[in-house]
């Protein structure tokens, strides 16, 4: 083991390790060294002040679950945009689960929305799954409140896959965008814009959304594909 493991080790909960290796299938149980979120966050920002940090973000791939969940939070935190570029993308071709993607939420992307446009259309479209479903998911965040345009919703709905991991994540954000941009979003829903399986999740997304209205829960329930 590295000194940096040995560390995470002495994180250790091993039945969280059982139970978070049950909900992210495809990975082996092995590389699960089992450390919650919360510990390792705190972690993450005491080790983001340390010189091996910047070693460790070279180090790809990574041997543990673990370390790719650090390698999400540290990327999390960095201030500098054209960094964070650089070093997300060299990270998102290692991602291979729903959780180390979707731990990845850099903060300093919330001032670049002009250029960060252009990534997540190229994210969006990327064959690798858990690339493209960072790109929809990025747009999720970042674009359906103030800077929403009706024009960006045809970037998910223009994704097609058979990957579980992408057509839920296409649901997700159409559930999100309903309850966010209802009068932009329903006609996606109307004319069956998206594959019938993510159109039906969308709508039972949205049906157990607190966000939605009773009326608008009846209205989707109509528009269901049988």
């Amino acid at each position: 083991m590295t000194p940096l493991q040995d560390r995470l080790s002495a994180l250790q909960d091993k039945q969280y390790a059982a139970f978070q290796a049950k909900l992210t299938p495809g990975v082996p149980e092995d590389s699960f060294i089992g450390i919650r979120v919360p510990v390792l966050r705190k972690f993450a920002k005491e080790f983001t002040k340390e010189a091996e940090c910047e070693f460790f973000l070279q180090q790809l791939p990574h041997e543990y679950y673990d370390e790719n969940m650090l390698h999400g939070l540290l990327i999390s935190q960095i201030k500098d945009y054209e960094e964070c570029i650089h070093l997300t993308e060299s990270f998102l071709p290692y991602i291979d689960n729903w959780a180390v993607c979707d731990i990845m939420s850099p903060k300093v992307f919330a001032k670049h929305k002009e250029e960060l446009l252009a990534k997540i259309k190229t994210w969006s479209q990327s064959s690798h799954v858990y690339t493209c479903r960072f790109g929809i998911e990025t747009l999720m965040t970042h674009y359906l409140d103030k800077e929403f345009k009706t024009e960006y919703l045809e970037i998910p709905a223009s994704v097609r896959s058979d990957e579980y991991y992408v057509k839920m994540m296409v649901a997700w954000f159409f559930a999100t965008a309903l309850a966010k941009q209802w009068e932009a979003t329903i006609p996606y829903i109307e004319q069956k814009r998206l594959a019938p399986w993510t159109h039906n999740k969308t709508i039972q997304k949205s049906i157990e959304s607190y966000r939605i209205s009773p009326e608008q829960k009846e209205y989707l329930r109509s528009l269901k594909i049988k």
